[in-house]
């Protein structure tokens, strides 16, 4: 069941979960993974996560501390539906600008759904490109956030480096992602709970597991904490760290432009 982490030298551009593809063929099946789960995606986030998803993308936004100030803006990468944009915003008491990016266009599409009945269209912008080829000039945002998104692309360093340009000077990455357990209990509790269960729920939710399958397994492929705290500095990030949650389940990853 278990498979090999990549390391910090790379290896998730060919990995579709633990399948070996080849380079440049990834983006195209993670592309059809998402446009199957669009619609249930929260769903799909509770059942991946048993609920915790929403603690710890409140944990990301209470350390972004977003700036109530109508000149704040915030890139949100892969994050199509709006989740962390919609908080984003909220916690701006409704004054910073997000401009949420996808590569899927069904994701941005319930995304904008959501947005228009959360009367939130002001403070939002969708745009559908690719986190490795950012539509951007330098320089452009105060903050750059990614949950549970990082592992989809294929070419993790470029992304970085994408960021990193289109940070300010001064600004912050915030990257929250389902990382590697260090408690021993608790990670062959939550191994049966993923290999076994989960794809069952998600057969039972959305008529098919292969999605929740590839999604299981691309968490097990991602780099440890250390490893993809490695990453981002090789991005060109300072003061680089890294907080577990539940145990290592997910970690919020910080670096800083400066």
């Amino acid at each position: 069941m278990a498979e090999s982490r990549t390391s910090a030298e790379g290896g998730m551009e060919t990995s579709y979960g633990f399948r070996e593809v080849a380079d440049g063929e990834k983006q195209s099946l993670v592309n059809e993974v998402f446009h199957k789960v669009a619609k249930r995606y929260d769903i799909m986030n509770d059942v991946m996560s048993m609920g915790l998803h929403r603690a710890w993308k409140d944990a990301m936004i209470a350390a972004l501390n977003p700036r109530k100030d109508p000149a704040y803006r915030v890139l949100d990468v892969a994050g199509g539906t709006g989740d962390i944009a919609f908080r984003i915003v909220e916690a701006s008491d409704r004054l910073a600008h997000a401009t949420v990016l996808d590569i899927n266009g069904s994701m941005l599409a319930v995304g904008a759904e959501r947005a228009a009945k959360k009367k939130l269209t002001d403070n939002l912008t969708f745009v559908e490109a690719n986190a490795e080829e950012l539509p951007f000039e330098p320089n452009s945002f105060d903050a750059y956030t990614i949950a549970f998104g990082i592992r989809n692309v294929p070419h993790i360093d470029v992304a970085l480096k994408e960021a990193y340009r289109v940070l300010k000077r001064g600004g912050r990455l915030l990257v929250l992602e389902f990382s590697e357990v260090d408690l021993p209990l608790l990670d062959r509790v939550y191994d049966a709970w993923s290999f076994n269960a989960i794809p069952k729920f998600g057969k039972a939710i959305t008529g098919d597991a292969e999605p929740y399958q590839y999604l299981v397994e691309s968490i097990r492929k991602f780099p440890n904490q250390q490893d993809f705290a490695t990453m981002i500095r090789e991005g060109g990030f300072s003061r680089v760290s890294f907080t577990n949650y539940t145990g290592g389940i997910a970690a919020l990853h910080s670096g800083w432009k400066l």
